[in-house]
């Protein structure tokens, strides 16, 4: 979220990610992901800012031009919490496979790592969801890691393409059954099961969509407000 002296600091959600870690007597730490930004070194630069502000220990991993740590392993399942960045998705699921990423964040989050992310950094954990990264016409993406069984809707207030493809989608089955969030709203998991949607701004709320006879089907989710 926007904040005075550095770019950006930490909103409600991550926090509550963080949170979630259960770290205490020490600065938890957090690795920061710009993949689907194409390692963007100002949001690097800005992450940094940030992480010393809210008072973790930072630490990123970057793929472009090379792998910027010599074990990633050691590193991604040495962290509390791994926060995804947006951008490309496509581009994201791309780089994750051709370094393995994607099999070391399923072992992170077998051992117990929190793992969140923003956009492109929340359709990755799921199955798959709309994307942009083909151009302004969205596009199915349907290789995502899999940690949830589910589909993933972002932007679903924001964007007017969002909310109709993602329900065509799952109507045909392109997408399996899945939630779709508001901006500024996340679902949490424990495993592979939904526990609750969270919000950092008041009146938006998440959705659970699924196939059902005659089409897509929209339930608008309880939503909890986070201070």
């Amino acid at each position: 979220m926007p904040a005075d002296r550095i770019r950006w600091s930490v909103g409600p959600l991550t926090r509550y990610a963080v949170e979630l870690s259960g770290v205490t007597g020490r600065a938890p730490r957090v690795c920061f992901l710009p993949t689907a930004s194409g390692d963007n070194p100002q949001l690097v630069r800005d992450f940094y800012d940030m992480a010393q502000e809210a008072g973790f220990r930072g630490s990123h991993l970057q793929l472009f031009t090379m792998p910027n740590v010599e074990d990633m392993r050691e590193l991604l399942l040495g962290q509390d919490v791994i926060w995804v960045w947006g951008g490309s998705v496509a581009g994201l699921l791309a780089m994750w496979e051709l370094h393995g990423v994607g099999d070391l964040m399923r072992e992170a989050w077998q051992a117990g790592v929190v793992l969140t992310g923003v956009s492109a950094g929340s359709i990755c954990w799921h199955v798959g969801g709309t994307t942009d990264s083909f151009g302004p016409d969205l596009r199915p993406v349907t290789n995502g890691l899999g940690l949830v069984p589910y589909s993933n809707g972002v932007h679903y207030d924001s964007e007017e393409q969002r909310r109709p493809v993602f329900q065509s989608l799952i109507a045909d089955g392109t997408l399996p059954n899945g939630y779709a969030t508001d901006d500024g709203v996340g679902v949490l998991y424990r495993g592979t099961e939904f526990v609750e949607a969270l919000t950092e701004k008041e009146d938006k709320a998440a959705y659970f969509v699924e196939r059902g006879p005659d089409g897509a089907v929209e339930t608008r989710l309880p939503t909890r407000l986070l201070r």
